[in-house]
């Protein structure tokens, strides 16, 4: 099992910034891949950024350039740094990690995040 807790959501104006963390504990040698996803009131869960094990990154064509993931293997930590928040950004951020070969998926519980024009 694995275990991920999200800290660093808020009010923020647009233009603004905010990191988010993402902690993750127990069977975390069997994690190939994680990332952020978020969802808004009344629309689906989509991903906004992934990191998998080698260090490639990917992301939503509506974060590119304003949204940067990263990790730190001593702390066990995903940080997503959100810049340039648009309102379009408000949602609930869930940072996931999956264990490809087993088929596992893991979220945490969510973090808002809320940019005011």
């Amino acid at each position: 099992q694995v275990q991920l807790v999200e800290s660093g959501g808020g009010l923020v104006q647009a233009g603004g910034s905010l990191r988010l963390s993402c902690a993750a504990s127990g069977s975390i040698f069997s994690i190939n891949a994680m990332g952020w996803y978020r969802q808004a009131p009344g629309k689906q869960r989509e991903l906004v950024a992934g990191i998998i094990n080698s260090g490639r990154t990917n992301y939503a064509d509506s974060v590119k350039g304003r949204f940067t993931i990263s990790r730190d293997n001593a702390k066990n930590t995903v940080y997503l740094q959100m810049n340039s928040l648009k309102p379009d950004d408000t949602a609930v951020y869930y940072c996931n990690a999956d264990e490809v070969g087993a088929g596992k998926r893991y979220w945490g519980q969510g973090t808002q995040v809320t940019v005011s024009s």
